[in-house]
């Protein structure tokens, strides 16, 4: 059924967050204004994604994952994705928007067809997922654990393709890949980032060759971020951190760059603009604040969640589907 025209453009610059009081909320990303809240009774959200086209909002539940527009008014998801069994805590997009991924507590990774709602795929981590990336190649998804297990999943050959335990019995907790495919960054419960730069093996698989060692905070990370293509030629690494701060590191060296400094409690998400020069960080502190890289100043804060804010979602890059 068509919904009705919305009322004004859809904003170029889509921003929303989500908290532990069971709502998602839509950010005037410059004015600092929610524009839009919805209920999420039924969980906690886990993590938000926006899909390359700018449509569609998915938010990572437990059990579930729900689509929501982006441009209407409407409380109720479009479509709900329903096989996980606990908690989804990774969610993202294919490029073009075709199909779906997850990963969750249930031990399992996901492919959704996004338009029928029906998982397609599903591989077995053994132990509780945390983070799923998929590779720039569209081929892999690279997946983290509890146990502290790295795995590749190959699509093609639609098997696990390589394996990797960085540090034993230390739960992986963030995974991200430079938007080339040139490098992967795990960061764990202990403040480590373990960086590999990522070779073409024989075949189509990926080959990580070890390239540095980080002990980037001396707590948990919550969540590990490599700055985007247009923000080439500078590389960053951003590490958003239990200790209450997020660490900006040139990729050239590690060498620390900034210390994003002002949230209170733990600092569980952060998403860079598209072309790098801001960064938007979600905290148990109930806000979300806008940084600019330039001088590590907080210039704007998000306020109106009323319990600790744990995932955001920015996209502000133009959609797919132009040219």
């Amino acid at each position: 059924m068509m919904s009705q025209p919305s009322p004004s453009p859809s904003p170029s610059v889509i921003l929303a967050t989500a908290s532990y009081d069971h709502t998602i909320r839509f950010w005037d990303a410059k004015s600092g204004r929610c524009y839009r809240t919805i209920q999420y009774p039924d969980s906690q959200v886990n993590r938000l994604e926006i899909t390359p086209d700018k449509q569609f909002l998915a938010a990572a539940g437990n059990p579930h994952i729900r689509l929501f527009d982006v441009n209407s008014n409407s409380p109720q998801p479009v479509i709900s994705y329903d096989s996980h069994t606990s908690n989804v805590m990774a969610v993202g997009f294919q490029c073009d928007g075709n199909w779906m991924y997850s990963g969750s507590e249930d031990g399992t990774v996901r492919i959704w067809d996004l338009r029928s709602g029906t998982c397609q795929r599903e591989y077995e981590s053994r132990a509780a997922v945390n983070t799923v990336v998929l590779h720039p190649n569209q081929k892999e998804l690279i997946s983290g654990d509890q146990n502290g297990n790295i795995r590749v999943w190959d699509l093609a050959a639609n098997s696990c393709s390589c394996e990797l335990v960085p540090e034993v019995d230390t739960a992986v907790r963030s995974l991200t890949v430079m938007w080339d495919g040139s490098m992967v960054v795990a960061a764990n419960n202990h403040g480590t980032c373990y960086v590999w730069r990522l070779k073409k093996g024989t075949q189509t698989m990926t080959y990580f060759e070890p390239l540095h060692k980080l002990q980037a905070h001396d707590t948990y990370i919550l969540k590990c971020l490599l700055s985007p293509e247009y923000c080439d030629p500078q590389r960053y690494l951003a590490t958003a951190s239990a200790d209450h701060t997020v660490k900006i590191w040139n990729v050239d060296g590690f060498k620390l760059e900034r210390t994003l400094i002002g949230h209170q409690r733990w600092v569980w998400d952060c998403v860079f603009s598209v072309d790098g020069a801001y960064l938007i960080t979600a905290s148990s502190d109930t806000t979300a604040r806008l940084w600019t890289m330039n001088t590590g100043e907080a210039i704007r804060v998000y306020q109106g969640h009323h319990k600790a804010t744990v995932c955001c979602a920015l996209h502000d890059g133009t959609d797919n589907t132009a040219s």
